[in-house]
């Protein structure tokens, strides 16, 4: 029996109509690697480049310094007199208008890292230390006179006063504004959420500077909130006092002098502790070595950088001129 196959005379025509193109699509790594080769001194050559300019940029970067110092919070040695009042007197308390606070507040701890990352705090100290010089016009560090030097085109030194060119609405002499904008970049201060030890750090071009100030904000910073909680204690004593002058409640009256009696404590808890929130673990040094710039990882980035881009250089070249004939 003899059977016959018959073709569609129209696959042909299909396949010669739409011829495959899978092969002109892929990517000929060998082609690659012989334009590489062949584009290899323009690629030698802007890598060289680049190199010689992460080289020369590594090197004009002055080195910063950074001095940190470890605290811990201050133990709270007050405040269960209250709790116990609130507890005993709460609702006699109530009754004279007088709250308390049964319950804890704001994160003593937290709160005094905020003040130390505020604007106001940041203005004061900056005024109290005379420090604007330092922090906004200083240049480098003279090692051997252990000097900064100031741009001379922002400050004159002999004559202590800024000599900046600046356009309106900024003034020769630098705002609190734009002096908070630069501090904050120098100032880190970090909390470890399994201990609750605090870290503040200062960067700056002197190392004696770093450690300086570092001290200073640690100092400050416990002497701020001292104050508050002064100054908070007397008003609420002042007040204690004139309700117990209004009032002839015996026991509300005793509620009131106890809670004064809290109030003296207070102010004698702070006056006799200059660690009022932070207690220093290990105080701020003098750094002996740079904390940056990192030169050699500045050279090496800049290096592949620039063979990275005299790659793809080539590479575009290669395709643009293949498209094009």
């Amino acid at each position: 029996m003899n059977t016959q196959i018959t073709q569609n005379p129209n696959t042909y025509k299909t396949d010669a109509q739409f011829p495959q193109t899978t092969s002109d699509d892929e990517i000929d790594l060998r082609e690659l690697f012989s334009v590489i080769w062949q584009g290899k001194w323009l690629i030698i050559a802007i890598t060289a480049v680049f190199a010689i300019g992460a080289v020369i940029f590594a090197i004009k970067q002055p080195n910063i310094y950074k001095s940190e110092a470890l605290l811990a919070p201050a133990s709270e040695e007050k405040g269960g007199g209250l709790s116990a009042l609130a507890s005993q007197f709460g609702g006699l308390a109530s009754l004279a208008g007088v709250n308390l606070g049964g319950k804890g507040g704001t994160d003593k701890t937290e709160l005094a890292i905020q003040v130390l990352k505020s604007r106001q705090f940041t203005s004061e100290f900056i005024q109290k230390h005379n420090i604007l010089a330092d922090l906004m016009a200083a240049e480098k560090w003279d090692r051997d006179a252990d000097k900064l030097i100031y741009d001379p085109d922002l400050y004159n030194e002999q004559t202590n006063t800024w000599v900046r060119e600046v356009k309106a609405p900024f003034k020769p002499e630098p705002s609190m504004q734009e002096a908070y904008k630069a501090f904050s970049k120098m100032i880190a201060v970090n909390k470890a959420k399994e201990t609750g030890m605090v870290t503040i750090s200062v960067e700056h071009l002197s190392p004696a500077v770093a450690q300086q100030w570092v001290a200073w904000l640690i100092q400050d910073i416990n002497k701020v909130m001292k104050d508050r909680d002064v100054a908070e204690a007397n008003r609420s004593s002042e007040f204690l006092n004139k309700q117990i002058a209004l009032t002839n409640v015996a026991d509300i009256r005793t509620i009131l002098y106890k809670l004064v009696e809290e109030q003296a404590k207070t102010i004698m808890f702070a006056e006799v502790r200059d660690e009022y929130v932070f207690k220093t673990i290990d105080p701020a040094l003098v750094p002996e070595e740079k904390a940056k710039p990192k030169r050699a990882l500045i050279c090496v980035l800049g290096t592949l950088l620039g063979g990275m881009l005299g790659v793809m250089l080539v590479l575009v070249r290669h395709f643009v001129r293949k498209d094009a004939a």
